[in-house]
């Protein structure tokens, strides 16, 4: 995955392409409005992984299909050589998007010094990381921050680095809450999905007999237990299932396969559109629930706010994962991870006609502004994740032809125009975090 230089000059002829498109669409449609008040100041990424192979191996899955699932070029989990791609494309728009806003240069390699990359240690978030980077700044040397591989690091992972105390019976009673009590109430509300699903994995109805007796969703035992190995809950059954295989036909479907091996050639954007449903559903749940994301999710809250707040007021926080110079700081993790924070922080959102969904190559964004007028910081969220179609094809991201960027709001907190007061910003995020998941070894001193 190494670049050359006519790979670097292609990109560098992109940004300048990208960066004159942005500021022509904005000086004549005035589409950036927050910029004629406000100066950027601050962006953060909470950003998943881009397309990966699947995290099983094939035999875990065909004992579900009639037909075998297709075999991948990499590793189970690891990012794909077109996985890659699709985010230097991402970088590449990115650093042009910053630079319309006045963060970047639209060129050069000055400003790389003021952007921080933390992945994770899998391969995956690593090389993600480096993609962002060589398509933000081409042929310049950002630094990536990252574990060894195996590694698990706290940021990301909280409960496996730092095992703590976890009432798993109050977790498990807020999922089935959730629920109406009953977890097969789960396999009733999504039995269209679920059918859905099974018609594809049945081949649909194509003439060629199975080869082998599979088991059908709906024969998977639903239980919803408290969680073992540290782990607030464990929900199982049909929807879990259905979860992960409708994943996996994404990451076909993304990964750019031909239709014949797109779910056996069953299905499309639209059909996958619908059959996401099941993933995000059980992603709701089992991350989502409030009672279950705060665990999950309060150390890495609490870095991002550590982060924006060293902007805000200016000064050094120990513990900050950006350096307080930075204008830029991409956090590179999972699904998990967005799915969590935004459970914690009661966020929501519609995406490429789809609710909720993290896709490969997703960011939850948080960015700071200061008032022209007042002088004040506030801040703004957003989503942002290139189409189903725009992973599938790579298609080149330009002003013209975006990603799907959405406003998201905070509750308690946005007004009108989406944003949030800086105060009001740092109470609701404080009252979202439980200290009691945050790793004390980096926590920084509170600032008020």
């Amino acid at each position: 995955m190494k670049k050359s230089l006519a790979w670097s000059v292609a990109y560098t002829s992109v940004f300048t392409l990208l960066f004159n498109a942005f500021s022509i669409a904005q000086n004549h449609t005035g589409e950036n409005p927050a910029a004629e008040a406000a100066d950027l100041q601050f962006v953060i990424y909470l950003t998943r992984h881009g397309v990966r192979s699947p995290t099983g191996k094939a035999a875990q899955y065909n004992k579900y299909s009639a037909a075998a699932w297709p075999e991948w070029n990499v590793p189970p989990g690891y990012l794909t050589s077109h996985g890659y791609k699709l985010m230097s494309i991402f970088g590449a728009y990115d650093r042009a998007k910053l630079a319309a806003d006045g963060l970047l240069s639209p060129r050069g390699c000055e400003d790389a010094t003021h952007i921080s990359i933390l992945a994770d240690s899998d391969q995956r978030t690593r090389e993600t990381g480096k993609a962002l980077a060589e398509g933000m700044f081409p042929g310049c040397a950002v630094a990536l921050q990252a574990s060894n591989e195996g590694t698990v690091d706290p940021l990301f992972h909280f409960l496996e680095a730092a095992p703590v105390s976890i009432d798993q019976g109050l977790a498990t009673a807020a999922v089935a809450g959730r629920i109406g009590g009953d977890i097969n109430n789960l396999t009733s509300a999504y039995r269209p999905q679920l059918s859905q699903l099974e018609h594809v994995l049945a081949g649909c109805d194509t003439s060629s007999p199975p080869t082998s007796r599979r088991t059908s969703l709906f024969d998977v035992p639903a239980t919803l237990e408290p969680g073992s190995h540290g782990q607030p809950v464990e929900l199982r059954g049909p929807l879990a299932v259905a979860s992960t295989l409708s994943e996996n036909l994404l990451l076909e479907y993304t990964e750019g396969m031909p239709p014949s091996q797109t779910g056996w050639g069953c299905i499309d954007g639209r059909s996958l559109r619908d059959l996401m449903q099941l993933h995000t559903a059980a992603a709701d749940l089992s991350q989502r629930t409030p009672a279950i994301a705060r665990i999950y999710a309060s150390n890495l809250i609490d870095a991002i706010l550590s982060a924006l707040e060293q902007r805000a007021i200016g000064k050094p926080i120990p513990g900050s994962p950006a350096r307080p110079d930075d204008r830029v700081l991409i956090l590179v993790g999972h699904d998990t991870n967005i799915a969590t924070v935004a459970g914690a922080l009661r966020l929501d959102w519609i995406i490429d006609g789809r609710r909720n969904d993290t896709p490969p190559g997703g960011a939850l964004v948080f960015e700071l502004w200061r008032s022209r007028v007042d002088h004040q910081p506030f801040v703004r969220l957003r989503y942002t994740a290139q189409t189903l179609e725009q992973m599938r094809e790579a298609t080149l991201l330009t002003a013209a032809h975006p990603p799907a960027d959405v406003p998201v709001f905070l509750p308690g907190c946005s007004r009108a125009d989406m944003s949030c007061s800086w105060p009001e910003f740092l109470r609701i995020v404080k009252d979202a975090i439980d200290i009691s998941y945050v790793d004390r070894n980096r926590r920084y001193q509170d600032h008020k």
